[in-house]
């Protein structure tokens, strides 16, 4: 008999929420025999949390190169630190000056040079929570072999490790 109870409950609190928002009267209360017996388990709560959720980069990206007279290539492993799954990602970093990418792998990279944007290929549109995709590029340099300041993946800012 409780499930009876606690559906007409449930019903009752509809009309409730209903006749609210139809701006019809008075909301109708629930009578006492209809509220949960004494020792039945309480309803959900639907409360919405008021703690903010946790902060920090949702990626991070590991940037290495490798250089020689007028050329490098650079590695980049990006780790999805979130907690959903990142699909059809960009990845967006300024190239240094006097940097231009020749060729890049399990990527497309636009432009060769300054504003970069990065976005995956085939195989590599998807990263999980916790998972990681590796792509790189070779590139020429005029002497300025430094990395790139910052990444940013689907607009937010990643932690550099």
């Amino acid at each position: 008999m409780r499930l009876k109870s606690s559906l007409l409950g449930v019903a009752a609190a509809a009309v409730t929420l209903a006749a609210a928002l139809d701006g019809a009267g008075t909301p109708t209360t629930v009578p006492v025999s209809m509220t949960p017996s004494p020792g039945s388990a309480p309803p959900p709560s639907t409360a919405v949390p008021t703690s903010p959720p946790p902060s920090g980069a949702a990626c991070n990206v590991r940037y290495s190169v490798y250089t020689w007279d007028t050329g490098l290539t650079s590695s980049i492993t990006i780790t999805n630190t979130g907690l959903t799954t990142v699909t059809s990602w960009r990845l967006k970093f300024p190239l240094p000056a006097g940097q231009h990418i020749t060729t890049g792998w399990n990527a497309v990279y636009s432009p060769s040079s300054g504003e970069v944007t990065v976005r995956g290929l085939d195989d590599h549109v998807i990263i999980g929570p916790g998972a990681a995709i590796a792509i790189g590029f070779v590139a020429t340099h005029t002497g300025d072999t430094d990395s790139p300041s910052s990444f940013a993946l689907n607009g937010t800012p990643c932690s550099l490790g």
